[in-house]
């Protein structure tokens, strides 16, 4: 037999379903053509047409063919039209938009007989794949474990702007069978993507949402179908007079949720410098994203449970530095991983290919301009010094107002020629802002951060002067201050000015609105402005540019290509060691394997390439380079860091109450100065908490008189300071333990077997504690044993690396003992190698 016989090639079909409309025609306005082909639509729609010279546009090509493999014809969806009720004027022509066509298709593919609104059926990338595997695995072994019987699961996805967090959330609900579903965040404007997922995506056609705005209320639904809440943490957590939840708000906390999600969880992380990530707005913004009276959420005291949590944020730093998770609890998604996608896509169709990649560019200040803004202890520029400025709107001025117009003269290249002793430019001009050939022509609208309301006017007012021609291009906005509104009221004047984004120019002023939670395609740069206190603060702000800018249909012939607009964004930084300090540090703190430093920097970088001008020339920045100009010693700080983690011992309720059930226990910890009086504080923490939670859920039911909200608040305040009081005392108890580590030459074994067996009495010298005190609390459970393993290897692998350095290096083949556990010299290599 001939081998074509034997090996055939399958034949070349292409079942399409296409929509085109006639451009310029007033007997077809609002029609469209819907037909099928299994060639090339273009060659088909130019048959159609033959020689009339009528202008078309194809608005829609999609395939004809069912899960099954079997195909449908436009015959299929002319029927659901009709029998949906669009009106078949003539032939294949139809009144209806491209939305209802996709509907129609999709109802087709599925074996519906009706037509949904339903017109997206995409499957999860890769990545979102792999978080819902990881959660769902997590999930189902924490549950099937005796031991957590009474315990909640907790889980964080660490995932960038852009990974689908609302999309693979849903996903994850339908696999994990998730009826009942309770979103916050501290961000309402991302309530229209959560419930824009839910609504137009086929997968979870049967779900119902709740919000305030969208119109469904939880009395309206139906009990047979699933449904999300949506709503705010200031809200929905938000606390009435005597601290106890509002009255509207009761219904929430009468249901068990399958899950709450937090959503973008770095706002709250419930931890003190939260406030960070928005002190320098206005007061009204302040007050709404602090929301006040939900500053400490406890989960004993809130009357809200469910049955597991997820955690979402793109820079979720101090969750993960103070081992709120473990690695376990984890999924990572970072820039670099989605860069590395992008680079490695076999095939067409990448799904990553409109994300643009970043570039930073660095300028050190000349000194006539810094000189004014240097401070602190290593008399360092400072920006929020330079920025400075006085007045309110139109009569806001900076403080420094002739160097920053020097600044702005620089940017645009003004300046060089009467300073070059000063910039000493040599043989190359660095690529500046606004006089760059090729960034000029890219940066036809750009954010710029600056420290405060003020300084957003400053800037406003002193573009609109006269010497500024070069800027009366732009149209400039100001996003700042109580005017400006919040949420997504603070975005529709910048789209707005706008308009048509290929032809206009804008310039958004801002020091602190729109730096998260929102997407605006045509900005293509960011004017770092401002110091940030944190690396959440800077790259939340920085990834608002990152957001993809693409076109469809270019040649109205072509619905399903893509051209992308943006394929590059830039963060430009005028403080360069403050900004490649934020760079080392997003580059390390948000992996949690704490891999080589620099490794994880020069990873981070090669995606992210970084150009410093230092005030002679302009060069690429590697991730030696980086961490020079950054800082040093990052090792030995991330590990007194972990040392110093509240995390490391438990002052719960339950374990403080076995601890003062233990007389030994008592008189261990009660020997140690400072614990004099341990019995007595344990006491008033258990006994107050109970109290406080007994009134509150009493002030549910009734109005407390002015007496009993005084005492309240004053008991709230006295039982959290005795119990902070606890913690930092146990803490500073554990951070001898390294001490006593470096001192013993006992590697091998557990931490434990040394306290306990082989070196007693050096750890009672170091510590205070004698061995059976140390079992005790062991037995009661005041240390975290599983970040204290961690943080026992970790230690250990950093000590190596001391003791090679200096040409010693202890037990080189045997194992390696952690707090409570032993694992071999290998499996230490390997897990803490790097």
């Amino acid at each position: 037999m001939k081998e074509d016989k034997l090996f055939p090639n399958r034949k070349k079909i292409n079942p399409t379903i296409y929509a085109y409309e006639l451009i310029g025609v007033d007997s077809h306005i609002g029609l469209l053509k819907i037909g099928y082909t299994n060639r090339d639509v273009k060659t088909r729609v130019a048959e159609q047409l033959g020689t009339s010279k009528l202008k078309y546009k194809i608005v829609l090509e999609e395939p004809a063919m069912c899960n099954d493999g079997t195909v449908f014809t436009d015959h299929d969806v002319h029927k659901l039209l009709k029998h949906g009720g669009f009106i078949n004027t003539d032939g294949e022509w139809f009144k209806c938009i491209v939305d209802d066509v996709k509907n129609a298709i999709v109802a087709v593919r599925d074996g519906k007989n009706t037509i949904s609104e339903r017109v997206l059926d995409f499957p999860m990338r890769p990545e979102q794949q792999a978080a819902l595997e990881k959660t769902t695995a997590y999930f189902n072994s924490f549950n099937s474990e005796e031991h957590n019987k009474n315990k909640t699961p907790h889980f964080l996805w660490n995932c960038k702007m852009r990974f689908g967090k609302t999309f693979t959330s849903y996903q994850l609900a339908v696999a994990m069978k998730w009826k009942k579903i309770l979103v916050l965040t501290f961000k309402p404007a991302v309530e229209s993507a959560w419930q824009e997922d839910l609504r137009t995506h086929k997968d979870f056609e049967s779900w119902q949402f709740i919000s305030k705005k969208s119109g469904l209320s939880y009395d309206k639904l139906d009990e047979n179908r699933p449904f999300v809440c949506f709503g705010s943490f200031q809200d929905y957590l938000g606390k009435n007079s005597v601290g106890s939840i509002k009255t509207k708000n009761k219904w929430v906390h009468t249901i068990n949720w399958d899950c709450i999600i937090f959503d973008e969880y770095h706002y709250g992380a419930w931890r003190e410098n939260a406030k960070d990530l928005f002190k320098n707005e206005d007061e009204k913004e302040q007050d709404f994203l602090m929301s006040k009276d939900i500053d400490k959420y406890d989960e004993e005291i809130m009357p809200i449970t469910a049955n597991a949590y997820l955690y979402l944020s793109g820079t979720p730093f101090r969750a993960i530095a103070t081992g709120e998770f473990i690695e376990e609890q984890i999924y990572n998604w970072t820039y670099s991983d989605e860069q590395m996608a992008k680079e490695n896509w076999k095939g067409d169709n990448n799904p990553y290919a409109s994300l643009p990649k970043m570039v930073m560019l660095t300028y050190q200040m000349p000194s006539y301009i810094s000189d004014i803004a240097k401070d602190g202890e290593f008399d360092e520029f400072d920006l929020n010094i330079f920025f400075s400025a006085d007045g309110e709107k139109d009569n806001a001025q900076f403080t420094y107002k002739d160097e920053v117009q020097k600044w702005l003269d620089l940017i645009r290249g003004g300046s060089l020629e009467t300073t070059i002793d000063n910039l000493k430019l040599g043989a190359k001009k660095p690529p500046l802002p606004f006089s760059h050939a090729p960034l000029l022509k890219t940066l036809t609208h750009t954010f710029w951060f600056l420290p405060f309301v003020s300084s957003c006017y400053a800037m406003k007012n002193l573009i609109s002067e006269p010497q500024n021609k070069f800027y009366h291009d732009y149209n400039v906005i100001v996003v700042a201050g109580a005017e400006a509104g919040i949420g997504l009221d603070a975005l529709e004047p910048v789209r707005k000015a706008m308009d048509n984004p290929m032809k206009t120019k804008t310039i958004t002023l801002s020091c602190g609105k729109l730096t998260a939670g929102v997407s605006i395609k045509p900005w293509t740069a960011i004017f770092m402005l401002r110091n940030c206190s944190s690396p959440e603060t800077y790259f939340q702000a920085a990834f608002r540019v990152q957001t993809p800018w693409t076109i469809k249909n270019t040649d109205q012939l072509s619905p399903n290509k893509e051209e992308v607009i943006k394929e590059v964004c830039y963060v430009f930084d005028f403080a360069p060691n403050r900004a490649l300090s934020q760079v080392a540090d997003y580059s390390c703190r948000l992996n949690i394997d704490e891999e080589n430093i620099e490794t994880k920097v020069e990873e981070f970088i090669r995606f992210l390439p970084i150009l410093a001008y230092d005030g002679s020339s302009m060069k690429d920045i590697d991730a030696k380079g980086v961490l020079e100009m950054a800082y040093s010693g990052t090792s030995a700080t991330l590990l007194a860091r972990r040392w110093e983690s509240a995390l490391l011992v438990n002052v719960d309720n339950t374990t403080l109450q076995r601890l003062m059930n233990n007389e030994d226990a008592m008189k261990a910890l009660m020997s140690i100065e400072g614990f004099r009086s341990l019995n007595k504080d344990i006491e008033v923490i258990i006994n107050k908490s109970e109290s406080i939670k007994k009134i509150k859920q009493e002030a549910n039911e009734k109005e407390l008189n002015q007496n009993q909200k005084k005492k309240l608040s004053k008991d709230e305040k006295e039982y959290k300071r005795k119990r902070q009081e606890i913690q930092k005392k146990l803490i500073k108890l554990a951070t001898r333990i390294p001490v006593f580590m470096y001192l013993t030459d006992y590697r091998e074994y557990s931490l434990k077997d040394i306290i306990t067996q082989l070196e007693p009495l050096l750890f009672k010298k170091v510590t205070g504690i004698s061995k059976k005190d140390f079992e005790i609390l062991v037995s009661i459970g005041v240390f975290n044993s599983v970040l204290m393993n961690d943080a026992v290897y970790k230690f250990k692998r950093y000590e190596d690396s001391s003791l090679v350095y200096t040409g010693i290096n202890r037990n080189p083949k045997e194992n390696v003992g952690g707090y409570d556990s032993v694992i071999t010299k290998e499996e230490h290599e390997t897990l803490y190698g790097n």
